[in-house]
């Protein structure tokens, strides 16, 4: 998915995605409801939350980000997969307005 974001039109990103052959869609700007990712930074922010002792530092927040990146349960990562035709189904009937996921 590429929503056009300056930082994904640089040289350096174009570089990357040519080198690791990676294939881009084009997607609608700022279409949270069918980014995925959104999903993920919703978990990844409520695990943090749920700690005893909370991140104070950028580095202990990498670290503590990276810890619950990896505990991620692949569970959630295939239902997000899973749901993508679903979801772009509902913003197709709905022309494009606010979709619940």
């Amino acid at each position: 998915m590429d929503d056009n974001a300056p930082c994904h039109c640089t040289v350096a990103a174009e570089q990357l995605f040519e080198s690791e052959d990676i294939v881009r869609m084009d997607w609608p700007a700022r279409s949270p409801d069918l980014n995925p990712i959104e999903h993920v930074w919703d978990f990844l922010g409520r695990r943090l939350a749920a700690r005893t002792l909370p991140p104070v530092t950028i580095r202990d927040l990498r670290l503590a980000l990276q810890d619950e990146w990896a505990a991620m349960p692949q569970q959630l990562i295939d239902t997000l997969i899973h749901s993508m035709g679903r979801r772009c189904e509902t913003c197709l009937a709905v022309r494009g307005d606010h979709i619940s996921y």
